[in-house]
């Protein structure tokens, strides 16, 4: 066999090797907070993923402002070095919506008992359009910013959750700027991009029917779990198993 043929040879299994590496690369996977957490409420669902094989990034959200969140989520996205899923709970539902519409390194979204807003809606306007849930009576404005009360916190945000994380959880929670809950989203990134969602059938802070108004109106691949609002702490396994379907998106219809 000539010299040129070997090269050519060699050549050719580099490129096979190379194609198939990319086809067996992981994506990326970014998770946001919502209000009233932090980075650590991912703890569980990042073993898991870490596990599984996926390079994890949680994002800290500052919460003073919802372009300072979004910017965020935007410098976390541009560190990824491939494509990346992008997982939003609560609050972080609109953050996603806002940040990925500029990423096209996102392959799908998963919101998580999320705020999936359209253009022009805010969190205070889709709480003023329903019945304000019980624990609204327990959520405090000091300074511009947005508390729940510690001793109502594990009864409303994760009373599934065990009684030594909720209380942990309740003491560190990172208080919403009034900026977070009236900015009104600009872009939606779910009206082009695979979409999943996660309703919480118990969630106290945001009401379960809004919930599946916003899977349904993004299209979004959904289920349901009995969980609390905090349902990455209470059903990770369930969460993890989710977002892992994300990372192979179906393409948008």
């Amino acid at each position: 066999m000539s010299v040129l043929r070997l090269l050519r040879l060699f050549c050719v299994s580099v490129l096979l090797a190379g194609v198939a590496r990319a086809a067996d690369a992981k994506p990326s996977i970014v998770l946001v907070h919502g209000a009233w957490a932090d980075g650590s409420s991912w703890s569980k669902v990042i073993i898991l993923l870490q596990k599984a094989g996926y390079t994890v990034t949680s994002v800290q959200n500052p919460e003073t402002t919802f372009a300072e969140d979004v910017a965020a989520t935007r410098r976390a996205l541009a560190a990824q070095t491939g494509p990346t899923v992008l997982v939003g709970h609560s609050y972080a539902g609109a953050v996603i919506t806002e940040a990925a519409s500029d990423a096209p390194n996102v392959i799908s979204l998963v919101y998580l008992a999320a705020f999936g807003l359209d253009v022009g809606e805010s969190l205070d306007s889709i709480a003023k359009s329903g019945p304000p849930p019980e624990s609204a009576k327990y959520i405090k404005e000091s300074g511009g910013y947005l508390l729940i009360d510690q001793a109502a916190f594990p009864m409303y945000f994760c009373p599934d959750v065990d009684a030594v994380t909720a209380k942990w959880v309740a003491a560190a929670q990172v208080p919403i700027s009034l900026d977070c809950w009236n900015a009104k989203v600009t872009k939606a990134a779910w009206k082009t991009k695979p979409s999943y969602y996660v309703v919480a059938k118990n969630d106290q802070m945001i009401p379960p029917d809004a919930e599946r108004m916003f899977a349904k109106r993004m299209g979004a691949v959904t289920i349901e779990l009995p969980s609390s609002h905090a349902v990455m702490l209470s059903h990770p396994k369930e969460v993890t198993a989710f977002i892992l379907k994300a990372t192979k998106p179906a393409p948008k219809p």
